[in-house]
């Protein structure tokens, strides 16, 4: 039986917390602030360590999922006074860039895919398919703006318009946020807001990112040999652990291949 020694200065712990995936609310895997919160809290408090490191690697989905999740990442950095390191793996883009400001820096691969610092709304319209096979499409609302953009009608522009304002506040939104996390180190001169994507090399050199490193060998270089690492994560439903899943799960993982198919993964 080992007998710890007062007064032994145990090796730094540095918390290792995953964040994989698409964000939004739908899919048990799916990221979201209410299945995140327990494990941040979780990460910043288990053992007093003395650094958190984000393993990133999702190509977005909702903005405010997005921000409630990087709100809680600097309110408990903050508070427990705990410096925060973002380690990009395949992709970093749209709100899963934003998840990596969340953090003091950023590293990445040379080939991780960073930025799409956009919004984009998508979806299908069906009317004409309706009208070809004799469908009526009927809908009664209080409020004229109630059947917004629904998929088995055209267009209105009208509604186009109020969406198109929509997206333009989020991108606002999403842009004060980069400056105020990102601040004097983004190059200015670059129009860094339009969408579009860089590796991590160009990255670096366009402020988006600080550096090309992995996680064990900086967090080694950062906080000696022996640092100590603790990890957590979601952990995968009993079923899709057992090979098996559920419509709703196969149909979560189908968007969220399309959403990474996206970047070219």
């Amino acid at each position: 039986m080992r007998v710890p020694l007062p007064f032994v200065k145990k090796p730094p712990l540095v918390a290792v917390l995953r964040l994989q995936g698409g964000i939004g609310t739908s899919g048990r895997m799916t990221l979201s602030a209410a299945r995140i919160a327990p494990l941040l809290e979780k990460a910043f408090r288990s053992g007093r360590p003395a650094a958190v490191a984000l393993e990133i690697n999702s190509p977005g989905g909702s903005p405010v999922q997005a921000s409630l999740i990087g709100a809680h990442i600097r309110a408990l950095a903050e508070k427990n006074r705990i410096p925060v390191l973002a380690f990009v793996e395949d992709v970093a883009a749209s709100g899963g860039y934003w998840l990596a400001t969340a953090a003091d820096e950023i590293w990445a691969d040379e080939s991780s895919i960073i930025g799409s610092i956009g919004v984009i709304s998508a979806g299908f319209g069906a009317h004409e398919f309706l009208a070809r096979h004799g469908i009526e499409r009927r809908v009664h609302t209080a409020g004229r703006s109630k059947s917004m953009l629904d998929p088995f009608r055209p267009e209105n522009p009208e509604d186009v318009a109020r969406l198109d304002a929509t997206l333009d506040q989020v991108h606002r939104n999403f842009i004060a946020h980069v400056r105020a996390r990102r601040g004097a180190r983004l190059d200015e001169a670059a129009d860094l807001f339009t969408g579009d994507i860089w590796l991590g090399r160009k990255a670096q050199e366009l402020g988006l990112i600080d550096g090309i490193a992995h996680l064990v060998p900086k967090l080694r270089e950062r906080f000696g040999d022996k640092v100590r690492l603790r990890r957590f994560g979601q952990k995968r439903p009993l079923l899709a652990r057992l090979g098996a899943e559920t419509a709703q799960g196969m149909l979560a993982g189908l968007e969220e291949r399309a959403a990474f198919a996206r970047f070219g993964l």
